[in-house]
């Protein structure tokens, strides 16, 4: 059976390639920097298990002082250049499009074909993980496609995707972090303190109160911790699952659904969710880090007020 440890090692080879391929460039004076970061990084995914809580929690502490401290720079990978971008769009033309679309297609061959399937009467791939291996296979697939379409180096994906690494920096690892904190919250009863806390400074009595507790707790849970999914089972265990649903017979779908869309109004106007908010400031290389914040916080609070409105009118009736 293929399990969820072969996407962690094709991850771990790709980031070791990053550090590799950071080691040897001469251009950037931090390489070394660079090659130490996703170094460690390639570690946490193919030896995590081996290396236990500790040696984590010490490979964590070392990921945040490298970038703490400024050692990451911006490599230059020997990829094409703007002009020989500019003339392969204009001989590909809508063919450029096939490796993107590569990907759904796979995908839902993995999860319609590959799963049933059975060797020796074992699953071929982890039912409760299909998806997530065949969206791995499928960003294989996806390469070896572009590879083939544009007859370009074997070495240009990981070139590629090193220049992205490493304009992005350490941001594209917040979305993982801040969702193991969340798991940690969750173990550590953050909820239950969180609600005993509300309750305890906020009269529960009235149901248009409770409701909006809720909405604004999600929101700023998730600017506070970069990740709706992280904050969810937090505030539902204080809020929403004891007073919303017990107290007030709320109806747990429609709370559980817009609480999320709540939460994902904080999404829009943090820097910690660093996958929406700041990784397409640096990739478009704007000026100030934060004006996708600034341009979505006009339709984010409108939005958490509009979902405090539509749960107090649907979820009880």
């Amino acid at each position: 059976m293929i399990k969820l440890s072969a996407v962690y090692v094709l991850a771990g080879l790709v980031f070791a390639a990053f550090a590799v391929l950071s080691a040897l460039d001469r251009n950037n004076s931090r390489r070394f920097g660079n090659a130490a970061f996703w170094g460690l990084v390639a570690l946490s995914f193919l030896a995590g298990d081996a290396l236990g809580d500790l040696g984590n929690g010490i490979l964590v502490l070392g990921l945040a002082g490298i970038a703490g401290l400024g050692l990451l720079g911006r490599g230059q990978p020997a990829t094409t250049s703007p002009e020989d971008r500019k003339a392969l769009a204009a001989r590909f033309g809508d063919r450029l499009f096939i490796p993107a679309l590569t990907l759904p297609v796979v995908v839902a061959f993995g999860v319609l074909v590959l799963k049933p399937l059975e060797l020796g009467g074992q699953p071929l791939l982890d039912p409760k993980q299909a998806t997530l291996l065949s969206l791995a296979l499928a960003a294989v697939v996806a390469v070896a496609v572009a590879l083939w379409l544009l007859r370009q180096p074997w070495i240009s994906p990981l070139q590629e995707g090193r220049r992205l690494m490493d304009t992005v920096g350490w941001a594209a690892l917040l979305p993982q972090m801040l969702a193991a904190l969340g798991a940690i919250f969750a173990l550590a009863g953050v909820g239950q303190q969180v609600g005993d806390l509300v309750t305890t400074w906020i009269p529960m009595d009235a149901r248009l109160t409770a409701v909006a507790v809720y909405c604004l707790g999600m929101a700023g849970f998730t600017m506070i911790m970069g990740n709706a999914f992280a904050a969810f089972p937090v505030m539902t265990a204080g809020i929403g699952l004891p007073i919303l649903m017990q107290r007030f017979g709320g109806d747990p779908a429609v709370v559980a659904s817009i609480g999320m869309l709540s939460g994902f109004c904080g999404t829009l106007m943090t820097p910690l969710a660093a996958n929406f908010n700041l990784v397409p400031a640096a990739l478009l290389e704007l000026k100030d880090r934060n004006a996708v914040i600034k341009a979505q916080i006009p339709t984010a609070l409108p939005l958490l007020i509009a979902n405090i409105g539509l749960m107090h009118v649907l979820a009880f009736r």
